[in-house]
């Protein structure tokens, strides 16, 4: 087999017909057959007599990490030096149009009737399309999983419009009559006014911050939550989201155990759960949200497809139509749903039931027509504590500081600067405002005294407030910054805060922001 008539005509006409592209080599990796497959896959014709090296050497190939694959490492070299049948190896080709193909590598190597090695036949099959197609798939989970999540959105918009609405109403209220008030000369229930505002005002921000975190498309960690105040945090979501026609209840145990979960996936699961049962109520009824603590032994665990130990136990109950059996023996499914088109993506409960498989936990729907539903979630214990917040920074009393420090202020929204501005001034400091981070770098650049920079992460322009805060820091490496955005934490700064800089997230009260800029001052 050293030479063109090596393969005599019966092995010639059986690769030809062979649906990979294939080529034959001697033991001196000189091609003595090849199909047209081979020649379409490559770009090129292998051509009798020309080697393996010769021929691979007019293309560059690639691991599938895309990291460069030299002649000496490939499948083909290898079994000629092993004799071993190289199987299943993923190759990236170059072709001489510059364009790349990903195959399935499978070379076998050829021994004579004496146990010699002869040669090698390579097999290529091409996985372009496979390929494509497991990204198209991966790209539509993608875009469905986002979907779903903006569905919900768009569910709860209707009771999210109803309570802004209640509040943006109670905020403008207050300040009319205070207005009133104040030019009447009238000042005694000024306090009162002005409280209501604050409190509706601090409801509308939790409620934003509600919104952000459901419909974000980033993955949070892990943390360990104290549930009882989730699901207190939602009370006013959930009500506001199945509308008045359905009574809520939320009956959580004394004592509820900590879990370490993602929180706001908790919250949208809980959410979906939610929307589910008012879907299930059309004309009204009862959901109840209850949470209590329970321990599971090896038969009840196993029935379950938990590992035995203790549990936080979440149950979803409604009055609803309920689901016959071969529904609720589906519920989980990913893309069913029995709504009409274009009305789910029938996501939810898959999400739903994803959520709490990988937090270590189950879900299951108790259901019959007519009974109602219940939907029981079931989620490890932690042991570990809660990581609670730091006590507000409001709680201390502000105190104007004796020694002034000059603050620069970028922000485009003239009423924020306004607000932080007239902080600074009644804490003693001088204030320098801007709108745009071309003009706070020319402040920066004037070799002026700046102690601190209190910035939007989200500023108009070529330079957005972390840049400016890079390029600021670059001009004076020792200047503290505080970043203040309207944006959720970790999507405002999605590398987190650097030494020397702090966050705060917008709206935040007058109070915390005093304290925030003397702690940075006063800061060595």
């Amino acid at each position: 087999m050293s030479g063109p008539d090596g393969l005599n005509w019966f092995s010639k006409h059986l690769i030809e017909i062979l649906p990979a592209a294939v080529y034959v080599c001697d033991i001196d990796a000189v091609i003595v057959a090849f199909n047209q497959r081979a020649t379409e896959l490559w770009g090129r014709s292998p051509e009798i007599g020309n080697t393996d090296e010769k021929f691979c050497g007019a293309h560059r190939l690639f691991r599938p990490d895309g990291s460069y694959l030299p002649h000496p490492e490939t499948p083909m070299e290898w079994v000629l030096r092993t004799g071993q049948t190289a199987r299943d190896q993923e190759v990236i080709i170059e072709r001489p149009d510059g364009s790349r193909v990903t195959v399935l590598v499978n070379i076998a190597p050829i021994f004579d009737d004496d146990g010699k090695q002869i040669g090698a036949v390579n097999c290529f099959q091409d996985l372009s399309a496979q390929k494509h197609s497991e990204r198209e798939r991966e790209q539509l989970r993608e875009e469905l999983h986002q979907a779903q999540k903006m569905e919900a959105v768009g569910q709860l918009t209707g009771g999210l419009a109803h309570d802004f609405n209640n509040l943006l109403t109670g905020i403008s209220g207050s300040l009319e009559l205070m207005q009133r008030r104040i030019s009447q000369g009238r000042f005694d229930n000024l306090k009162r006014y002005i409280t209501a505002a604050q409190s509706a005002s601090m409801r509308a921000a939790a409620l934003t911050h509600r919104l952000l975190a459901f419909s974000r498309r980033q993955p949070l960690e892990a943390k360990v939550t104290e549930i009882s105040r989730l699901i207190a945090g939602l009370r006013d979501l959930v009500r506001g989201t199945v509308g008045p026609e359905i009574a809520v209840e939320f009956v959580v145990s004394d004592g509820l155990w900590n879990t370490l979960i993602d929180p706001n996936q908790l919250e949208n699961a809980l959410l979906n759960l939610c929307i589910n049962a008012r879907d299930a109520m059309p004309e009204g009824g009862q959901l109840t949200v209850e949470t209590t603590n329970q321990s599971f032994d090896e038969p009840m665990a196993a029935e379950l497809d938990l590992t035995p130990g203790q549990y936080v136990s979440l149950c979803v109950r409604d009055t609803g139509i309920g689901m016959p059996p071969e529904v609720a023996a589906r519920a989980f499914d990913p893309f069913y749903t029995t709504k009409p088109p274009g009305a789910g993506t029938g996501l939810g409960l898959s999400m739903v039931y994803g959520f709490a498989r990988q937090s270590g936990g189950q879900v299951r729907i108790c259901s019959e027509p007519g009974m109602g539903t219940r939907v029981y979630l079931h989620l490890p214990r932690h042991s570990g504590i809660e990581d609670h917040a730091e006590v507000p920074t409001e709680s201390r009393e502000t105190q104007r500081v004796e020694d002034s420090a000059t603050v620069l202020v970028v922000d485009d929204e003239p009423l924020v600067r306004m607000l932080v501005t007239d902080v600074l001034e009644e804490l003693g400091h001088i204030a320098i405002e801007t709108s745009d981070a071309a003009a706070g770098m020319r402040v920066l650049q004037a070799n002026g005294r700046i102690d601190l920079l209190i910035t939007d992460i989200g500023l108009p322009g070529t330079m957005n407030g972390r840049q400016l805060a890079q390029a600021a820091r670059d001009l004076r490496s020792d200047l503290k910054v505080l970043f203040i955005s309207g944006y959720e934490a970790n999507v405002a700064l999605r590398e987190g805060p650097t030494s020397g800089t702090q966050l705060m997230i917008k709206p935040f009260t007058v109070a915390a922001l005093a304290n925030r800029i003397n702690d940075l001052i006063a800061a060595k």
